[in-house]
């Protein structure tokens, strides 16, 4: 059997068109409820068709982990098909129970086949930046060890900043409380929030659009060594805010590329439909 290592994640990983084939990466979808309709993450829906479904039906959309069968299935069919390495790397545990899920999913193989499953700390663009590093490691021949302590090595130099613009979908995935969801709408606040630890985090608080932006890219500029990056909305096709941000980290970095992407429905049941934010990855010096 090959000794090369397969890699699986979830989901929630943002990937390029034709970037999972082309790694070899196997994907374990999440599942959205909308009322009574059961959606599959990424598969079956995309972030503006839930809003749009949403919208229609007056329900928030909530997301569920995926069943320990499933990982289960994963994992045997690798072993079977292709090689007993497994590399499992997931939405962070503060966000979702799927890292909990893969690791009861693997119980079964115990003793069969070496999977190693890793809380990526993070979600959407940041763990698609740590599960194709991986994956590159894994088909330049790297071990199983080695490639999760290139991942580990990555964890601390990944970083989620956003805003926005109403608080009822943090409230409801507890993110921040009802007294401060109704007070922030009466008050027009925008919440800048920040990924630490894996878990959200609210930042500061702000009363414009424009000073929200601002945020952002100070968040941004503080950094010297930027090696990605990525600007996510709710829609695929650039918002004026999306756009003016972009304008501006290019004039500051413009060795840089600024990608303006949809993050997904997962990361769309959190943080709702009116947030802008961005990914960085920030180089690793040796």
């Amino acid at each position: 059997m090959s000794q090369k290592v397969a890699i699986v994640t979830d989901s929630t990983a943002y990937f390029e068109p034709g970037e999972v084939k082309e790694l070899g990466i196997h994907v374990v979808p999440l599942k959205i409820r909308l009322g009574n309709e059961k959606l599959l993450d990424g598969l079956s829906t995309d972030t503006e068709e839930l809003f749009r479904k949403a919208g229609l039906s007056g329900q928030f959309p909530i997301s569920y982990p995926p069943d320990p069968a499933e990982f289960e299935q994963v994992y045997a069919e690798i072993h079977r098909e292709e090689t007993d390495q497994i590399l499992s790397i997931h939405i962070s545990g503060h966000l979702s129970d799927t890292i909990h899920r893969a690791r009861a999913g693997a119980e079964a193989l115990m003793g069969r086949c070496s999977i190693m499953i890793v809380d990526s700390m993070t979600t959407s663009v940041g763990l698609g930046i740590l599960v194709k590093a991986a994956a590159r490691a894994a088909r330049e021949g790297a071990s199983l060890d080695d490639i999760v302590r290139l991942v580990r090595g990555m964890l601390p130099h990944i970083y989620l900043i956003f805003y926005v613009e109403t608080m009822d979908y943090l409230e409801r995935s507890g993110r921040i409380g009802k007294a401060q969801a109704v007070l922030g709408s009466m008050l027009s606040i925008k919440p800048i929030l920040f990924m630490e630890d894996g878990d959200i985090i609210p930042l500061e608080k702000v009363r414009t659009t424009e000073k929200a932006l601002e945020k952002l890219f100070e968040f941004v500029a503080e950094f010297d060594n930027l090696e990605q990056t990525a600007i996510i909305q709710r829609s695929k096709q650039p918002s004026k805010e999306a756009k003016l941000l972009k304008e501006r980290l290019e004039q500051s970095f413009p060795k840089l590329q600024f990608p303006i992407i949809q993050y997904g429905p997962d990361l769309a049941t959190r943080i709702g439909p009116n947030a802008v934010g961005i990914v960085v990855y920030e180089g690793m010096s040796f």
